[in-house]
């Protein structure tokens, strides 16, 4: 296996004399065996990058490292990887082991060792069953554990992923979730791995790169990603429901730090701890972030924030509520329980010890 490590790579376009960046300076370093996630929405520009990692698209600037060679000018098929598309691309007419084999084949390798690849590949995929069978007579999950056997044999240096599941419903996308998750732990592989949904993000990468506009926006853990987003990009991308983010201003009242709600909608005593970080930011505008997890229900005369339900989304195990107040919404994931229902007021509290902080201006945290 190998590392990758990308500097300053760059793709622009020209389209209709316009410049177009799809990608912007993007700066990744890959360690051997690691699972690396490139996660954003739509037109971020993640694809684009795996795309040149792969050789499949120029590079307008910077440089693209596989092991210890820049692979800018190098063949795509002389990079030692291998890619699997959000599309299967098998051929119809041929098996899954003629599938699978059919790029060794091309390379000229000996018959004997194209079936011990191919049926080693397929045994770790549980399709070893499957071999003599054409794609049409296939599910779509066992179609794609035939895409992964054929990039599997290949025994390539990094192995790249471009939204693989995209195409499965939402059942066989959490078990092949699963089924590449035991891939990496068993072989230790280099992979990468596009996808805009972040519960593939979150429970497959060893670490996980925000894009958003062909820019990164934050690399980390998924866990660190999760607690301590950098900007409010990120706060509302990572999180389902989103982080919940209210407009305001700090101020001082009787020694303390309180957080005001554009418009007077409600205020917020803030603990001592926070008053030395906050203390240059007093009077200027400021978002306060609280994930739905971390907003309670209270009493009625408990303190709180009293607001007027809007939505009302009972999923079994939790509970989603929606409330506004003064032009301010805010969610809440609540355990399970009857008599809420939208139009009725509820008591809403912040566990203080979980806020996030953001300028307003540059929307990156503060703390």
């Amino acid at each position: 296996m190998a590392k990758v490590t990308l500097v300053g790579v760059r793709k622009i376009y020209q389209e209709g004399g316009r410049t177009r960046v799809a990608v912007d300076g993007v700066d990744l370093a890959v360690g051997d065996g690691e699972f690396v996630v490139l996660v954003g929405p739509s037109g971020c520009g993640k694809s684009t990058t795996l795309r040149m990692i792969a050789g499949l698209e120029s590079i307008s600037a910077g440089e693209v490292h596989i092991g210890d060679r820049v692979v800018n000018d190098v063949a795509a098929k002389d990079r030692n990887i291998a890619m699997v598309f959000q599309n299967y691309a098998l051929y119809p007419h041929m098996t899954v082991f003629d599938n699978m084999a059919f790029g060794l084949k091309l390379r000229g390798m000996a018959a004997s060792d194209i079936d011990a690849r191919v049926r080693e590949a397929a045994e770790l995929l549980r399709i070893g069953g499957l071999l003599d069978r054409k794609p049409r007579h296939l599910s779509g999950g066992e179609q794609q554990r035939v895409a992964l056997g054929r990039a599997l044999v290949r025994k390539p240096d990094v192995f790249l992923f471009d939204e693989p599941l995209s195409n499965l419903d939402a059942k066989l996308r959490v078990q092949m979730r699963r089924e590449i998750a035991r891939l990496h732990h068993e072989l230790g592989a280099t992979m990468l791995y596009v996808t805009h949904d972040q519960a593939e993000a979150m429970t497959l990468g060893d670490r996980i790169v925000i894009l958003n506009g062909g820019r990164v926006q934050q690399i980390d853990t998924p866990l660190d990603v999760y607690r301590a987003p950098r900007n409010t990009f990120v706060a509302g991308f990572i999180g389902s429901p989103a982080m919940n983010l209210v407009e305001g201003t700090l101020a001082s009242e009787d020694g303390a730090l309180a957080f005001h709600a554009t418009g007077g909608a409600f205020s917020l005593l803030l603990p001592p701890r926070w008053r030395r970080t906050l203390a240059t930011h007093e009077s200027r505008a400021i978002l306060l972030g609280i994930r739905p997890e971390d907003v309670r229900a209270t009493e009625r005369d408990a303190a709180g924030v009293r607001m007027r339900l809007d939505l009302v989304e009972p999923l079994g195990q939790e509970l989603l509520i929606s409330a506004r107040v003064g032009g301010h919404e805010v969610t809440a994931r609540l355990p399970p329980a009857a008599g809420y229902v939208a139009g009725q007021d509820v008591t809403l509290s912040f566990d203080p010890e979980a806020l996030h902080f953001f300028d307003s201006e540059t929307r990156e945290r503060i703390v």
